[in-house]
């Protein structure tokens, strides 16, 4: 098509990545998915595979690649992003914020793109400020177990930023909140897809700690339509996209079994080292600056969640 837009997704084939290839695709935009399938799954793209405008290439972007043609826009959304995930690949997890975000970025200086980098609410580490602003420079354990991906995503916003000023990069950073919905891989220890689990199979809810951390959640329809506004927007960021309705783990337990209507009783185990105490996103640049914010209720979204979890168990 004259005149297509060309997008090159790393991590295309992950939970909020193939949400955005169908969003990219729908819009018009020719997509080129890239995926080595560490945590990405091809039963994520498979509606996709016949597209005329999408093509996939199984890469690993830590290592070097080519991309032919011409490209718009580098969409850097590659890494583990699961304690589950990254504690199981932690040196994979490093390579893709420090060698696969140098990749990606080069890829966008050659083509004269503009390069986007997920990163996310991890960069606040234990937050000491309450919600968390982009000023915000967080309170991170630089080398506890959760370190590889903390760190590996304030490596790939620093690496962005430098292309920024030193080649003149037209980039982006979107700081991701807690994101859920169909698509999720069942196995991924985070909260959303555990206690779903849990109560469809009859079993006890597992709450960490006294269950009155919180956590801010984001249906990923409007996840990723904020993220494709910073995208296709001239705001540099960094810009914080996630929902800023917060509920502690017991309020959303209490929910997940109304919804399923399982009657699971609630386990209480220590919580994990450098866990976060509390979550929640101040999206007041979103809003001004990008006209986004979440729409999809809590309930709403995790009645598709769940159906989509009774589909696929």
């Amino acid at each position: 098509m004259a005149g297509q837009k060309s997008v090159v997704i790393s991590g295309g084939a992950g939970f909020l990545g193939s949400h955005m290839c169908d969003m990219l695709l729908a819009r018009g935009y020719r997509v080129v998915c890239l995926d080595n399938f560490i945590t990405g799954k091809k039963a994520n793209i498979a509606h996709l595979l016949k597209d005329k405008n999408f093509l996939f290439m199984k890469q690993d972007v830590s290592q070097p690649f080519r991309i032919a043609g011409k490209v718009d826009y580098v969409m850097h959304c590659a890494s583990p992003a699961s304690p589950v995930d990254y504690l199981e690949h932690p040196i994979e997890t490093m390579l893709v914020g420090s060698h696969g975000t140098h990749n990606m970025l080069e890829l966008a200086k050659r083509k004269k793109a503009v390069f986007l980098v997920t990163s996310t609410s991890e960069v606040y580490g234990d937050p000491l400020v309450h919600p968390q602003k982009e000023s915000y420079w967080g309170n991170v354990n630089p080398i506890g177990p959760r370190s590889v991906y903390d760190e590996a995503k304030r490596y790939a916003e620093a690496m962005t930023f430098a292309y920024r000023r030193t080649f003149k990069v037209d980039t982006r950073v979107v700081r991701i909140f807690n994101t859920y919905g169909p698509r999720m891989n069942i196995n991924d220890g985070r909260v959303v897809p555990n206690f779903i689990y849990q109560a469809i199979k009859g079993l006890p809810l597992t709450v960490y700690g006294d269950g009155k951390q919180t956590r801010s959640f984001c249906y990923v329809e409007d996840e990723a339509e904020g993220i494709l506004k910073l995208l296709f927007s001239k705001e540099p960021g960094p810009v914080n996209i996630g929902n800023p309705h917060e509920f502690n783990m017991i309020e959303f337990a209490r929910i997940v079994l109304e919804l399923t209507g399982a009657k699971s009783k609630l386990v209480y185990k220590p919580l994990p080292e450098d866990d976060p105490r509390q979550r929640k996103p101040d999206i007041t640049i979103a809003r001004e600056r990008l006209g986004w914010e979440p729409k999809v209720l809590l309930r709403e979204g995790l009645v598709q969640t769940i159906a989509w979890f009774r589909e696929n168990i």
